[in-house]
């Protein structure tokens, strides 16, 4: 199949100054699924195209790129794809595959090689991927998915992803940092101590802002997507709140802590010093290039401070400091609800999952915090002697 690079050509659309950040990255996820499947089986596109009204671009784009890697091992890996051109795939064809195919399927997802002609650390230009449970239950399911519409659509006999078991998935512990973790990773971002040379010369032009950043995701619980989509005007700093755009598209105010409101101020008086790029002069956080900071440059800077504040927890990104916020804010309220409406869950059992262990934790630590005085040996009823026993059966049956 086709490398897997964006479309070099963007739509006039997805770059109009006159969207909104989240518009143009739903375009722009929307003209790349189009681009892939141009070299998918005609039945990707027709699934993928079935569920654009229920759901998002970024699902759309999770489930082609799983559709992708399927295929990628059906063409490598099963000899009577060997030779057929993605167009040549039908219908036919994919009734033809078992539970065997599957479950060499799933062997292959534990370790395989993606193509990436520009990576010089890797031979023959090869990426090794791994999936554990949690990718691998994915991708199931979007072939559980995948299959189900053409079965319903009776282009295929039945849904044959449905006789393979999905993994089971082991729950993590929640990655969070402690208060002396964050203090630690606020004090190195503000110093820039222990960075590189050359980290420490971008430094002075970068901490503001990434101070800032850090602040709003301990102080908000925000996600990634949502910080990188704050505009200029979406501050109010005399109601202490800010608007963001959670998934789906809702718009919600988020209110944050006046150090919060702070730290966004200090960074203001360098941002207002910067000639943004055209198309980026409303947004909030810039890269050194002058325009919208990626999610990504977001995602490495997170990763640079923590490295260096709390070297022992080697998964740190913005993700685990929104989990930072939502356990302190449950361990101070245990109200679950009030979690998941700071997060956005849509579900509060989303929330529960993840934090209700901590209720549990905390009324086994009350219990071992409750001490009550030890019976005495005065006290303690006296144990009954074999005859005493016998007579009190005895007697026991005699009741009425």
């Amino acid at each position: 199949m086709r490398s897997t690079k964006t479309t070099q050509t963007k739509t006039k659309s997805a770059s109009h100054s006159s969207m909104t950040y989240q518009e143009q990255v739903a375009a722009e996820r929307t003209e790349k699924i189009r681009y892939l499947l141009r070299d998918f089986p005609p039945s990707c596109a027709d699934f993928i195209r079935s569920i654009t009204l229920t759901t998002s671009p970024l699902t759309r784009m999770a489930y082609t790129i799983d559709l992708g890697v399927f295929f990628n091992y059906l063409f490598k890996e099963v000899s009577i794809f060997a030779s057929k051109t993605p167009a040549e795939i039908s219908d036919e064809d994919l009734d033809k595959i078992t539970t065997r195919h599957l479950h060499g399927y799933i062997d292959y997802l534990t370790l395989y090689f993606k193509e990436e002609s520009s990576l010089g650390d890797f031979p023959d230009g090869q990426r090794a991927l791994r999936n554990r449970e949690s990718g691998i239950m994915r991708k199931l399911s979007t072939l559980r998915s995948f299959f189900d519409f053409l079965y319903r659509a009776e282009r295929i006999s039945g849904n044959v992803a449905t006789l393979v078991a999905l993994p089971k998935l082991h729950e993590k512990p929640i990655l969070y940092l402690n208060p002396e973790e964050v203090e630690r990773l606020l004090m190195i971002t503000q110093s820039g101590d222990d960075l590189s040379p050359t980290q420490k010369r971008y430094h002075k032009f970068t901490f503001s802002r990434d101070y800032a950043m850090l602040m709003l995701f301990l102080g908000t619980g925000m996600r990634v997507s949502e910080c990188v989509g704050l505009n200029l005007e979406d501050l109010d700093f005399e109601s202490l709140a800010l608007m963001v755009t959670r998934k789906g598209g809702n718009q919600v105010v988020l209110y944050f802590p006046k150090e919060v409101g702070e730290a966004l101020q200090a960074y203001l008086m360098h941002r207002m010093e910067i000639i943004p790029q055209t198309g980026h002069e409303n947004a909030l956080f810039l890269s050194m290039q002058n325009k919208r900071i990626s999610q990504r440059a977001v995602q490495l800077m997170v990763k640079k401070y923590s490295s260096l504040a709390v070297p022992l927890k080697k998964r740190m990104s913005p993700h685990k400091l929104r989990s930072t916020y939502a356990t302190q804010l449950y361990q101070e309220t245990e109200d679950i609800y009030l979690v998941a409406d700071a997060l956005g869950h849509s579900d509060v059992n989303t929330t529960r999952k993840h934090y209700a262990a901590m209720s549990d934790r905390r009324r086994r630590e009350a219990a071992a915090n409750v001490h009550l005085p030890s019976p005495t040996r005065a006290t303690l009823p006296k144990a009954l002697s074999e005859e005493e026993m016998d007579s009190a059966k005895a007697s026991s049956i005699q009741e009425p």
